[in-house]
């Protein structure tokens, strides 16, 4: 029976979704603190930890302290936090796999649950992106989550409508590297669901030492 760990703090709004996610088989345990997440996860191996940013200790330092242990790193990492660009920096930097912006749709949270709990080792190679469409109105950008990534290319998923073809740049955060920025061509779209969708784009002219940034971050999760 696979494991989640959830922010105390969290409970109170998850209450409609509990029932069917244990009817999936999931164990649910709560924490009051990072330092009781940390401990719970030592001690029963969770497969996805759920925590709110600002849960007591933050959580982004909850993330880092699992995402830099060897032994507790495997398990993927769902964050709630405000949809601002500083919350979803945060939310990068520390490695978590997705986010829920507050206040949250637990409908929203048990998709993301549904996607993280059933992921193979290598679908944990997820990273939070900032996404720009060049030449157009979005220039803006937005935050989408990957789906995959390689030396060559990303696979990210979002609502977003963007076509093929497009050239899109791409910014996101290596754990124990650096911050990676580059310009994608998007060549595949497909629709996977009501108005979600998945983009394959590959990488242009992508900085060596980015390259090799990125092969020893999918060499560390392979392992």
């Amino acid at each position: 029976m696979k494991k989640v760990i959830i922010a105390d703090r969290l409970k109170s709004s998850i209450d409609g979704t509990r029932r069917i996610l244990e009817g999936r088989g999931l164990t649910l345990l709560t924490a009051a603190s990072t330092e009781e997440a940390l401990s719970l996860h030592k001690k029963e191996g969770a497969d996805l930890i759920v925590a709110d940013l600002d849960i007591r200790g933050t959580g982004d330092k909850l993330c880092s302290l699992i995402r830099n242990d060897d032994s507790l790193k495997k398990v993927s990492f769902i964050m709630v936090c405000r949809n601002t660009a500083s919350d979803l920096k945060r939310c990068s930097a520390c490695g978590a796999n997705a986010y829920v912006a507050r206040p949250f749709d637990p409908v929203l949270l048990l998709e993301k649950v549904s996607a993280l709990i059933d992921i193979s080792k290598r679908a944990s190679m997820r990273v939070l992106l900032k996404v720009s469409v060049k030449g157009n109105f979005k220039d803006q950008g937005f935050f989408s989550n990957s789906v995959n990534i390689s030396s060559s290319g990303i696979l990210l998923q979002t609502n977003k409508v963007i076509s093929k073809g497009d050239t899109i740049t791409c910014s996101f955060f290596i754990p124990s590297s650096q911050i990676i920025t580059a310009d994608c061509e998007v060549t595949r779209v497909v629709q996977v669901g009501g108005d979600l969708y998945r983009y394959g784009a590959k990488f242009l002219d992508l900085d060596p030492e980015q390259s090799a940034a990125i092969s020893e971050f999918v060499r560390r999760k392979m392992d």
